[in-house]
């Protein structure tokens, strides 16, 4: 008898169902239920419809001929992963000897495109590894991991792959970006984190957080402030306009570097969080802060200058500040971390970073220092 790959686990568990409460929608017995979904019998074709229409899906959802499945792998899941309902679309990055799968799902998964899948996740693998079931073979090439919420970075992904390396960007927030690195999700980590008791950009973090040694290399220092409708018509000039009540206002998440910017800045002033419509409202990004204020969702969003340029807004400086790229030094020497640093000493990357306004990149590529 032929036997099918089934995905009735996911489908269940992901629809908040027990075994028991599907048996019996399905009008079958709870052993019946139990051996389809261990794989051990086949269904017939009615009691497929009925799983089918109990789960609001389609029975090839459910069931496929093993022929049918691509050849599978088994990947480290990536932070995220725990969160996202399966069967999930990954994309597989290497870290050294480790495999990862990164969820494609969520709001750090899109960036004004879907990106590519390398697989799909129908269910767990051996102890902490999930089974992916590969889209097409893995590609050989080299990739470099970066993670990271500067927008600009993916302008350098044409440099490395005319020298045979592919850019994956993970969007995070500062924190969380090094929190990667720390867990091994990433060659490199981008960050613009102040510590206040020294005055210092980064590198009092970095010493904090990463527990080897690490090289922190300068990407640019950017302008940031508050990104607002184009004209500027609610005349938005300082912070103390964010308190007004016909203001509102979109903030980033709790630990990017920019949220602890707009913290510190709006203390500083004496203000209250409270009084400011909408300061609570996080979004991840800076492109995702620019488009709610160009749709009108919000009137002010803290952000970088390039992207309220690149978005045709308006822009209300808040000041400058040093953006750094924080490499393991286990990995300097890897031929796509090389190539990358040499990437940011070469004059048309610098370039095309500069053109894009707001960035100050004379120290891009140089040792960051106190």
């Amino acid at each position: 008898m032929a036997r099918l790959s089934s995905d009735l686990r996911s489908a269940r568990r992901a629809a908040g169902l027990s075994q028991e409460k599907l048996a019996s929608s399905a009008r079958v017995s709870r052993q019946a239920y139990a051996s389809i979904e261990a794989g051990r019998s086949v269904p017939s074709t009615e009691v497929s419809l009925r799983l089918a229409r109990a789960l609001g899906t389609s029975v090839e959802s459910l069931f496929s001929l093993p022929e049918d499945r691509g050849e599978t792998v088994e990947a480290e899941p990536m932070a995220g992963m725990e969160e996202t309902a399966l069967p999930a679309r990954v994309q597989l990055v290497r870290i050294g000897e480790r495999l990862l799968a990164r969820p494609l799902v969520g709001p750090q998964a899109t960036h004004y495109s879907m990106a590519v899948a390398d697989g799909i996740v129908r269910g767990p693998g051996q102890g902490r590894r999930v089974s992916v079931e590969l889209m097409a073979p893995l590609d050989e090439a080299e990739q470099l991991v970066f993670t990271g919420g500067e927008p600009s970075i993916g302008l350098l992904g044409r440099e490395l792959r005319s020298r045979g390396f592919e850019l994956i960007w993970v969007g995070a927030g500062s924190d969380m970006a090094l929190r990667h690195l720390v867990n091994g999700a990433a060659h490199i980590a981008g960050c613009h984190l102040l510590d206040e008791a020294t005055g210092a950009y980064n590198l009092p973090w970095v010493e904090r957080v990463i527990p080897f040694k690490c090289t922190v290399v300068t990407f640019a220092v950017r302008q940031q402030g508050l990104m607002v409708a184009a004209g500027n018509p609610k005349d938005i000039s300082d912070l103390s306009h964010l308190s007004r009540p016909d203001v509102s206002v979109v903030n980033r998440e709790e630990g990017s570097g920019s949220r602890a910017l707009l913290d510190r800045l709006v203390a500083r002033a004496g203000l209250s969080t409270v009084a400011i419509n909408g300061y609570d409202r996080a979004l991840p990004g800076h492109l995702a802060i620019a488009d709610a204020v160009a749709s009108g969702l919000a009137d002010a969003g803290i952000g970088v200058k390039a992207v309220a340029e690149a978005r045709g807004l308006g822009f209300v400086p808040l000041g400058e500040e040093r953006y750094d790229l924080v490499i393991p030094d286990h990995f300097l020497h890897l031929p796509m971390v090389e190539a990358f640093i040499e990437i940011l000493r070469r004059p048309n990357p610098r370039r095309q970073i500069e053109a894009l306004g707001g960035y100050d990149v004379a120290s891009m590529g140089l040792l960051a220092t106190a």
